[in-house]
Parts: C-alpha cells; sequence; structure tokens
C-alpha cells in the first residue's frame, strides 16, 4: 500500500463541510461529489465509530459493487477514519481471498481544521500503488465539486 494525501480549502465552516461531505443531513451532498468517482457512488451504514460501512456504486452491467469497511473514528467537525476490510460484490461482502488481501486494512482518513474563516480539508488514503494515478486524478476534481457544494 501506498498513503496519499490531498488538500483543499474551503470558504465554509468545517461543520458545515463535515455534514456536506459525509452527506449527514442530505445524502445527496456525499453522492454529488463521489459521482466523480462513480455515477452512482453512495454509501449503505452510519458514520459512527464502530460501524460497518458498505460504499457502493453500480458498474457498467448494472452490478453493485464497492468497499467494505468500518468507520475507527468519527469526531465531528474535526475527523473520520475508515478502515476497509473487503469488498462487496453482487450483494456479497467478501473478507477473504488474494482479491482483499491487498486493500485489507487500508486506511482512508478525513481531517478537517479551521483555518481562519475556512476549512482546511486534508485526507490520507492508503491505496494500492496501480490505484495512485487513478486516485491523483480523481480526488482533486472530487474535492472541487464538494468545495463548490460546501460554498453555496
Amino acid at each position: 500500500m501506498k498513503r496519499v494525501q490531498y488538500f483543499i480549502r474551503i470558504d465554509a465552516p468545517r461543520e458545515k463541510v463535515y455534514d456536506c461531505m459525509l452527506g449527514l443531513s442530505d445524502k445527496s451532498t456525499y453522492e454529488k461529489w463521489t459521482a466523480i468517482f462513480n455515477p452512482t457512488s453512495t454509501y449503505r451504514g452510519e458514520w459512527s465509530p464502530g460501524s460497518k460501512m458498505l460504499f457502493i456504486g453500480s458498474d457498467e452491467h448494472g452490478e453493485q459493487g464497492g468497499m467494505v469497511s468500518e468507520i475507527m473514528e468519527a469526531v465531528p467537525g474535526e475527523l473520520v477514519t475508515i478502515r476497509h476490510y473487503g469488498l462487496y460484490k453482487s450483494g456479497e461482502e467478501i473478507t477473504e481471498g488474494p482479491e482483499v488481501a491487498q486493500w485489507a486494512g487500508g486506511i482512508e482518513q478525513y481531517v478537517f481544521k479551521n483555518d481562519q474563516s475556512s476549512t482546511a480539508l486534508t485526507i490520507n488514503l492508503d491505496t494500492t500503488e496501480d490505484f495512485v494515478a487513478y486516485m491523483d486524478e480523481k480526488f482533486p476534481a472530487a474535492l472541487q465539486m464538494l468545495k463548490q457544494q460546501c460554498e453555496q
């Protein structure tokens, strides 16, 4: 795994950025910024520590797939830490095997800090070498979408 990091400054209070990023008040705000990765991107679960979360979307054939994860930490307006431990394929959670092994234990973390009148948002993400270029392309665009939503 390789750790990558992304950063953006958003002209909105961190509580608003946190709410919008996670889709707490309106799930569509999460779905809008994550649509950069997959137009059908959504989640099933709760953003509370210890909760299982499915991050899912459909492929070009209508098959659902994604990640099986655990919310390790969730401090409102400050921090979310997610541990990915499985894959979701066609309605099944797969938590063992060679395909899972390359992702198992990967961490995704969102850190929200006050920066005068704006929010400094840092994303720390573990990914496989073959996904670094994809993440480097998609994450900055997704964060720009999040910024637009939060600054409205």
